[in-house]
């Protein structure tokens, strides 16, 4: 049989990994010893092969002998064929299927939807638990394939395929952990529902960079849809109403949740987003990356009593009662104005006068003998300033430095300048 054109699985393997290109290293997995390599083969007899191949973006269109994979393959657990030019299933199948120990394999960004995958040559994959399909374009057909020849496939990724909606598997796949279907077009709950279907065990979906806009399905059916679901990833989604999020809680073992970059969360604050979302999730231990510690907890579910306790009673979500019968009608807290004080109120002595003044603290020593010039009757370089503060109880302190600021001394409102001639 004629072997496609384009460059072999084989002969990528042996250019990469030859012992010229590759130096052998010890240690366990990280090389293999071959003492008789198959008859008519040009490789040496010891190839450098880790247990972990990567040989993505290579130009491989075809697998090569399928014998000489047999021999120095028998080792290897993750294979990476990502972005090569593979558009035939029979091509892949041979490779995998030589390939005995085989647990991780990624097919992304190959045009394998230019074929069709037999359940034969499906049946090849059976070992692998960890498969790759992004920007494979790999149909739903292809997919159903998969995974009814798979029994112990745990982590399937789907990204970037331009999928719009999904396609129920006649068959569930029980064995399935974690579903990564991001940057697809699916935009109705109703495609969303059919992963619940079919894979019944899921504890992690990626969902980012949807246009999921909102997640239409009654409580009790959400938790018989995702029994298992302990995080869930909607990143980037459309979903637009609080009512969306109070859904989530109807996944009975849901704990981690991400929810960054969503119209509904727009117009808040960053504290508000974290701090209404923690108080609306009760059950969730990580949200967007970060662990929800018990005093944070706390913190945001007083918040949303005290966000929500001016709003009109129709507007009040149900949360709120909930955090009130929990901590109670708590007070708002105290508007405090933390910012510097920009002036005060003084009195100025001179001789038996007492004047009420209003200064500004961003101004200097030099710059105050100057506004009090006219007050006192005194040259700038003849007076002299001295500074009481009323709760100081060391007496009044000489302002001698003409470039100090005012604000430097801790001027109040009440306190005291003195101003007394210099003597010769």
């Amino acid at each position: 049989m004629d072997q496609p054109s384009g460059r072999s699985f084989m002969q990528v393997l042996c250019e990469k990994y030859s012992p010229e290109n590759f130096p052998y290293r010890r240690g366990p997995g990280m090389g293999v010893h071959v003492p008789a390599t198959p008859q008519g083969s040009p490789m040496k007899d010891r190839l450098n092969l880790p247990s972990v191949l990567v040989l993505n973006s290579c130009g491989i269109t075809c697998a090569g002998d399928e014998n000489e994979i047999a021999a120095f393959c028998a080792h290897v657990s993750e294979l990476d064929l990502s972005d090569n030019k593979l558009e035939d299933w029979h091509e892949v199948s041979k490779i995998v299927s030589n390939v005995p120990h085989l647990e991780f394999l990624n097919l992304s960004s190959n045009p394998l939807s230019l074929s069709v995958l037999e359940r034969r040559c499906a049946g090849s994959f059976a070992g692998v638990r960890k498969l790759v399909l992004n920007n494979s374009k790999a149909s739903w057909e292809t997919v159903h394939t998969i995974l009814q020849e798979l029994p112990d496939l745990e982590e399937l990724f789907l990204c970037l395929n331009d999928y719009e909606t999904v396609s129920c598997s006649p068959v569930c796949c029980q064995s399935l952990k974690l579903l990564h279907i991001t940057d697809n077009n699916l935009q109705d709950w109703t495609e969303i529902r059919k992963l619940g279907i079919m894979f019944p065990s899921l504890d992690t979906l990626i969902l980012a960079n949807n246009n999921l806009t909102t997640i239409e399905e009654s409580e009790d059916s959400l938790a018989r849809l995702f029994p298992n679901l302990r995080s869930i990833n909607l990143h980037k989604s459309g979903l637009h109403c609080w009512e969306d999020i109070d859904k989530l809680n109807s996944f009975p073992k849901l704990e981690e949740v991400k929810l960054l970059g969503i119209p509904l969360l727009q117009s808040y604050t960053t504290e508000e987003r974290r701090k209404l979302l923690i108080a609306r999730l009760p059950s969730i231990i990580k949200l967007n990356g970060s662990i929800v510690a018990d005093g944070e907890r706390e913190d945001s579910e007083r918040f949303f009593i005290r966000y929500y306790m001016e709003f009109p009673e129709e507007e009040v979500p149900f949360r709120y009662h909930e955090l009130v019968t929990k901590y109670g009608k708590l007070e708002p807290l105290a508007v405090v104005d933390l910012r510097p004080q920009s002036s005060v109120k003084v009195e100025v002595h001179f001789q038996d006068k007492v004047e009420e003044m209003s200064i500004r603290l961003d101004q200097t020593v030099a710059e105050l003998k100057k506004h009090l010039k006219t007050v006192v009757q005194l040259s700038t370089s003849n007076m002299l300033l001295f500074y009481l503060d009323q709760e100081a109880p060391f007496g009044p302190e000489e302002m001698k430095y003409s470039s100090r600021a005012l604000h430097s001394y801790g001027i109040r409102d009440g306190d005291k300048i003195y101003v007394e001639p210099r003597t010769k």
